[in-house]
């Protein structure tokens, strides 16, 4: 158990092997986090404090980004929404619940994916020796080593001093898609 320093997105879990899931944790405004799961071409945005969630399906975007909003009727993954609590699970054994409650969300693996997944929640091998490997295949004992080797975004604890550049209507249009805190797109 650790405390998280970075203040940047960070991948908690990912299937290297077969692709069928992700989990990042997005930093978002005022210290606010965000969950993103991704599992079947779905999407799910999970915002704890907002006790809200959003889910779309990658397989219906289109390449002028129009087609958002399509049924998820045919999706292989289910999700139940409680009052408290989002549960989201696929046929093969991945499973993200989230107590809003508590500011508590679960990742749970199958046995299908043993030893196949890494990121700030480790290998899923039961090796102890293992858990702190950075993406180039690496061990480190540095807990902020470790955090930052696993930030999804370009993003440092030291900002920039930066001349900003002027903004043309297309840059807006893309801040809005892509950088929003709440932008499907994100």
């Amino acid at each position: 158990m650790y405390d998280l320093a970075s203040k940047c997105s960070v991948l908690l879990a990912k299937d290297f092997v077969h692709n069928a899931f992700t989990v990042i944790l997005n930093e978002e405004t005022r210290n606010s986090r965000s969950l993103y799961v991704e599992m079947n071409q779905t999407v799910i945005s999970i915002y704890p404090r907002l006790k809200t969630s959003k889910m779309y399906n990658l397989s219906f975007m289109e390449e002028n980004c129009q087609v958002l909003d399509k049924s998820l009727e045919n999706s292989t993954m289910n999700s139940r929404q409680g009052t408290n609590k989002i549960e989201i699970s696929d046929q093969k054994g991945v499973s993200v619940s989230c107590d809003f409650q508590y500011d508590l969300c679960t990742v749970t693996l199958a046995g299908w994916h043993h030893g196949i997944s890494a990121g700030l929640f480790g290998t899923n091998d039961n090796e102890a020796g293992n858990e702190w490997m950075v993406p180039n295949g690496s061990f480190t004992d540095n807990v902020q080593e470790f955090t930052q080797s696993w930030q999804v975004n370009k993003c440092s604890l030291v900002p920039k001093k930066e001349k900003p550049c002027p903004i043309t209507a297309k840059q807006n249009i893309c801040k809005v898609f892509f950088e929003e805190p709440h932008s499907l797109l994100r």
